[in-house]
């Protein structure tokens, strides 16, 4: 057994054919060459299309309707590296005349993007000061969790989706994916030095099971409380503006608790057999973390710096949450407190303090470069600022209420049931393509006036709405959570579409069956 793994290296993303072909076998060398072959023909001439029979939509709808198709179907495909096809969106978005293009760019200014920026930059420092490591020791000395590769991913789902209760989902994983990634590189090594085998992370059914509980972990969890992601405050808000009715702080909680239990289980099951992991033990693990820790010996200034910094961002993340359990998420503390800890803001002002803390202050070595810094996944945050781009665009032209009135229309719904199974589906199936901040905006504003139309109690569709805003499991441009994970390059875009259609499907039946019943039985509306 070897007694000093090598550091795994840094994951690269979004990489073309010719790059990834050396870790591909032949059959899946044919099914990637015609994945790429078929998106890169299909885009340009399914885009078209669906412009072409959207002509009775006002034109800027019209046309931003090819777009989007277009772009769906080169992201999935990955036709052209995914950071590409959104850069070209957003330029066909601005030739099209669907919208000025200082309105379009100014859109990348979103908080969401810097909490991007600060949590790459502060998982940087991690690695460069072997945080990762110590993090990935420090879960593997758990008792009876360190041998078994199944109570790893239970364990960093459940911890996840806690904390995703009370900080927000983006944040959340933000955190917790550097940790996740030291867990990875270490196991990789353990298998490798067992197998005699060289063995790649983003290879391992392990990594992509792991790394994808903690995108889906947070997701799930951010419906805990109000506070747990900006899609619950904005869509409560709506249900409060047009109905009058309040759904206090603990109301939320009850309704939301066995929602978020039932498909945190059922995450589990599926994330497992989908994804089934490559050894269940591990052999002399629990020997080999205590030698290899204590090897690790003292930690160094550049670790402490990089601990404070985290420490730091967590702390100010999970203020607002805190404040919120003793308020009920309302009141002038509250709201000055909320709006003075934007997430975007902490995250930069944790990460500027590893420009400032020195690790030898006589040389002016301070925690990390910006070199170091510049290394953090760029492409990442271009795909999710042109996802918010387009969320926007979707609901400024009217797009997401012509598809959403148009489909009530087409199947005549006008049941409670129906409606909230309406505005779940399209809830999620608009989660995919943009921002879940996107999608709640869109789609509780459609849902309630249809609910009211139909005389039925608008506070379920509209919930089931907000819940449903969550649950875009498929692509990375889906949820925040979805693209810091796939930024690692652990975790192939097939294999998040495979795991996500799973879990949408299954998700929308526990949120319909889940919010009718707990609204009926907490009297909502």
């Amino acid at each position: 057994m070897s007694t000093k793994p090598e550091e795994p290296a840094r994951p690269t993303t979004y990489r073309t054919m010719d790059e990834v072909a050396e870790t591909l076998s032949p059959a899946e060398q044919r099914f990637e060459r015609g994945r790429r072959t078929i998106g890169l023909i299909l885009g340009p001439l399914a885009g078209l299309a669906v412009y072409f029979l959207s002509a009775g939509l006002d034109a800027p709808a019209q046309r931003l309707a090819g777009i989007v198709v277009f772009v769906i179907i080169y992201w999935i495909s990955e036709a052209i590296p995914i950071p590409v096809t959104s850069l070209v969106a957003m330029c066909l978005v601005v030739l099209g005349n669907v919208a000025p293009a200082d309105e379009v760019f100014a859109l990348f200014g979103n908080s969401t993007l810097f909490v991007f920026i600060g949590g790459f930059i502060i998982a940087e420092a991690m690695r460069k000061h072997g945080l990762d490591r110590r993090f990935a020791f420090g879960v593997l000395r758990l008792p009876g969790i360190g041998n078994s590769t199944v109570r790893i991913i239970v364990a960093f789902g459940a911890i996840t989706a806690l904390l995703s209760g009370f900080i927000s989902n983006t944040a959340t994983a933000a955190m917790m994916m550097p940790i996740a990634a030291g867990i990875v590189g270490f196991l990789t090594n353990m298998i490798a030095s067992q197998s005699g085998d060289s063995v790649k992370p983003g290879r391992l059914r392990f990594a992509t099971a792991l790394m994808l509980m903690v995108a889906y972990g947070a997701s799930i969890g951010g419906l805990l409380t109000p506070v747990g992601s900006p899609p619950n405050l904005i869509g409560r808000a709506f249900i409060e503006d047009a109905t009058g009715e309040t759904i206090p702080f603990f109301t939320w909680m009850v309704l939301a608790f066995p929602l978020v239990v039932v498909m945190f289980a059922v995450l589990c099951v599926l994330l497992v057999m989908l994804n089934r992991p490559e050894v269940k033990h591990i052999e002399g693990v629990e020997k080999y973390v205590r030698e290899e820790h204590a090897k690790l010996g003292r930690m160094g200034a550049g670790g402490r710096n990089t601990l404070i910094a985290f420490g730091v961002a967590v702390l100010l993340w999970v203020t607002p949450g805190l404040i919120g359990l003793f308020t009920g998420g309302e009141g002038a503390v509250y709201d000055a407190v909320t709006d003075r800890m934007n997430e975007g803001a902490v995250a930069i002002v944790a990460a500027a303090l590893l420009f400032v803390l020195p690790v030898d202050w006589s040389q002016r070595k301070f925690t990390i470069t910006w070199n170091d810094a510049a290394r953090i996944d760029w492409g990442t945050i271009v795909l999710f600022g042109s996802g918010i781009a387009l969320g926007s665009l979707l609901g400024s032209t009217g797009l997401a209420e012509a598809i959403g009135s148009g489909l009530s229309g087409l199947l005549g719904i006008q049941t409670l049931l129906g409606l909230t199974i309406l505005g779940t589906v399209i809830a999620v199936i608009i989660s995919e393509t943009t921002s879940n901040t996107a999608s709640v905006g869109v789609v509780v504003p459609i849902i309630i006036p249809l609910a009211v139309a139909a005389d039925v109690n608008a506070v379920i569709p509209a919930l089931a709405a907000i819940f449903g805003a969550s649950f875009g499991f498929m692509l990375p441009v889906s949820t925040p959570p979805n693209a810091i994970v796939y930024g690692t390059g652990m975790v192939p875009i097939t294999k998040m579409v495979r795991s996500g259609v799973a879990l949408d499907i299954v998700g929308i039946v526990i949120i319909v069956a889940g919010v009718m019943g707990m609204g009926a039985l907490l009297k909502l509306g």
